[in-house]
């Protein structure tokens, strides 16, 4: 997927600002941030959607999920809170076509979110 941004990162031909990473989970800052802590959290394997992601995987799931969390934790948001989204598709606002989960804190957030 070399037109893919996220698989760009993935493959080390662009240089995000990375906060976590595993063997299949990348975490980095998000270049717009929406929040003080604006975290994107991606599978490194190119899912293009939710809607895309393979049902026969659950780990994958987890392995998100647990990335979610310590990213929160090594940001300091764990105990004031935090917003995970996961937009899917355009009405959803999904810019990148690559599955991600934004982290979101560092201030209030306030809802609805728009």
């Amino acid at each position: 997927m070399t037109e893919c941004l996220f698989c760009r990162m993935v493959a080390g031909e662009i240089k995000p600002d990375v906060v976590y990473e595993t063997e299949s989970v990348l975490a980095f800052r998000d270049i717009r941030p929406q929040a003080r802590v604006h975290v994107l959290v991606i599978p490194k394997r190119h899912i293009p959607t939710l809607d895309d992601f393979p049902e026969d995987e659950p780990e994958l799931a987890g392995q998100l999920f647990s990335a979610v969390q310590e990213v929160a934790r090594r940001e300091g948001l764990a105990s004031g809170g935090y917003r995970t989204v996961i937009n899917c598709r355009g009405d959803g606002g999904q810019e990148v076509y690559h599955l991600h989960l934004h982290v979101l804190g560092g201030r209030r957030l306030t809802w609805p979110p728009g």
